[in-house]
């Protein structure tokens, strides 16, 4: 307390996060309890934000361990090798110790990890995500010791770190970080009817994630049953409240339809409270105007089979 009323958090601060490295994920009171427990240890009990030699295993641009991976089709969690490599510009995982082939080959430029324990039902679930024929494609990873996942995620993000300074060699630290891996806008159960809008409704598991609406029919599917893009306002893109008068089919009473350009989605929520903040949520996507980039996103969804 002393110590704390003569200095004061600036000093603190500017002390133990001296040698911070941009891309380490500083995490706030919304983030998992594993995120703020291995903060408040890598800046005060092993000082790894003074000492930079401390932070090699995150910080070297190559790593590689054993995760408890869980099984596409038997939802087994296995111990699987896992190799990242900023020189190859790929997180790469193998399914036996001595394989000479991956399994998997997840380009940097396209890897995303969050962290996910209420979903997984670990405390130090990792849920990361890349894509694969420009389909996101999950996997569901953990590891006993917390130090050890988080150290892959600060590596993941490191990575991505790099790459986007090559990629984009104006742009500042400030610019980058927030690109370096998302946390979800929102997930959660509705229901949806297909393109025809005369089929039943079905219970899914959507996650926004971006600008991509994905939706499973279990949260720990390693594939989504289908993605649909969300534009903005000033490409046709829109929300309203509730169903057309005509809709049947739904068990649940709170409906929302998404307008794009092509089409009109059907969602309908179990409770008015989902359905506000799933609103909302969209609202907040399409009023964000579209980037050059994402451009090429619509265009491939609308070309899809």
């Amino acid at each position: 307390l002393q110590f704390m009323a003569s200095n004061g958090n600036n000093v603190a601060k500017a002390k133990y996060e001296s040698k911070m490295p941009p891309f380490y994920y500083k995490p706030t009171f919304l983030d998992c309890q594993l995120l703020r427990e291995q903060w408040i240890r890598a800046k005060y009990e092993r000082k790894e934000f003074i000492h930079s030699e401390k932070q090699e295993p995150y910080s070297a641009g190559y790593r590689e361990g054993f995760l408890w991976k869980r099984g596409r089709d038997n939802g087994q969690f296995l111990s699987r090798k896992f190799v990242l490599s900023e020189r190859e510009g790929a997180l790469k995982y193998f399914n036996k110790n001595d394989a000479k082939e991956p399994k998997a080959i997840m380009k940097i430029e396209h890897l995303n990890a969050t962290f996910q324990p209420a979903k997984i039902g670990n405390p130090h679930g990792l849920q990361i995500t890349y894509l694969k024929d420009n389909s996101t494609r999950n996997i569901f990873v953990y590891h006993e010791d917390g130090k050890e996942i988080v150290d892959w995620f600060n590596a993941i993000r490191a990575a991505r770190f790099h790459y986007l300074q090559v990629a984009f060699p104006g742009a500042s630290d400030a610019d980058l970080v927030p690109k370096l891996s998302r946390n979800y806008l929102k997930e959660g159960y509705m229901e949806k009817t297909g393109p025809k809008q005369t089929e039943g409704f079905k219970k899914r598991w959507f996650t926004m994630d971006d600008r991509r609406l994905m939706y499973f029919k279990d949260p720990l599917d390693a594939f989504a049953r289908g993605e649909v893009f969300i534009g903005s306002k000033e490409n046709s893109y829109k929300v309203l409240e509730g169903l057309p008068p005509s809709t049947q089919g739904n068990h649940w009473q709170h409906g929302i339809t998404i307008v794009t350009p092509d089409r009109k989605f059907l969602f309908a929520c179990e409770t008015e409270e989902d359905q506000l903040e799933w609103i909302t949520t969209f609202q907040k996507v399409i009023s964000r105007p579209m980037l050059p980039q994402e451009y090429a996103v619509e265009a491939h969804f609308k070309h899809k089979p």
